[in-house]
């Protein structure tokens, strides 16, 4: 096998689910969309609504693996101020009321390169991140982040899709820690839904490879997807639904509407029934 089990916020939260003989709902939103007050307000809201993980997005300019909503989010952020430095004081903000949900950025490497990876580990362990997903890093590339973050306590998930065959897996999932989040679905995020039978290969091929838990992720959007998903892997990953969400209650100066808020949550809480109910 390829990894150690997880360890920290993420094993443990695992470890409770596969207990309770469920999936995780793991959510992705960007860090300060569409401001910096209305995306804490959101983080903190998650856990209550259903999320057992979530991903936060480190704004970027160029998000070429993203499709239109993410990118949306990231250009909605960026233009109110949010960068690097701002999605770390946002965790950081986030854990002093949760000190157990897991927190994963996921995001590019050219900002963390421009920050410092030293200077970016540090403050990441510091703010309580407890993993990275960094899509533009191959496993040849390990000595840049992959192995720094690891020796700095941080889980580095890996990115695995249809297209990563079984002679590419070992490499990629070699120092995989955390979980393994496989995209079912070629092209960007936002886009398409593979079938329940295709993902339930692909993670049995996964888990031939690894003892990590497996997410599915891009393409789920509705509790049914993601019940679908949740019955064949440990997490069900949702994205772009959760920010198109945030971006129907926007003005057209991207202010925040009044109940904004309680709609993302009312969606999260209905995806979160989906994964809760899946085995049953």
């Amino acid at each position: 096998m390829s990894a150690p089990l997880p360890s920290g916020r993420i094993g443990r939260r695992f470890t409770a689910l596969a207990a309770e003989g469920r999936a995780a709902l793991v959510t992705f939103v960007t860090a300060g969309d569409p401001d910096a007050a209305t995306s804490l307000a959101l983080l903190r809201g998650l856990p209550a609504a259903g999320a057992d993980l979530i991903e936060v997005g480190m704004p970027f300019s160029d998000p070429v693996a993203d499709g239109p909503a993410i990118q949306d989010a990231s250009r909605r952020a960026r233009k109110g101020g949010a960068s690097l430095a701002s999605t770390l004081a946002l965790v950081r903000a986030f854990r002093a009321g949760d000190d157990a949900t897991p927190i994963i950025l996921m995001g590019y490497f050219n900002p963390i390169y421009r920050f410092g990876v030293g200077r970016f580990l540090d403050e990441a362990v510091s703010a309580g991140v407890d993993g990275l997903i960094v899509v533009d890093l191959p496993p040849e590339e390990d000595e840049e982040l992959c192995l720094p973050a690891l020796a700095a306590g941080l889980n580095f998930i890996r990115l695995t899709s249809p297209t990563t065959d079984d002679a590419r897996l070992p490499a990629v999932l070699r120092r995989a820690s955390g979980f393994v989040y496989y995209i079912s679905i070629t092209g960007i995020t936002g886009t398409g839904t593979a079938a329940e039978s295709t993902n339930a290969a692909a993670v049995a091929r996964l888990r031939r490879h690894t003892d990590l838990p497996v997410a599915v992720g891009f393409g789920l959007s509705t509790p049914a997807q993601v019940a679908a998903a949740a019955r064949v892997a440990d997490a069900a990953v949702v994205g772009s639904a959760i920010v198109n969400c945030l971006a129907a209650g926007l003005d057209d100066q991207n202010r925040p509407r009044p109940g904004l808020i309680d709609d993302v949550l009312a969606l999260v809480g209905q995806l979160a029934a989906g994964v809760r109910t899946a085995r049953s």
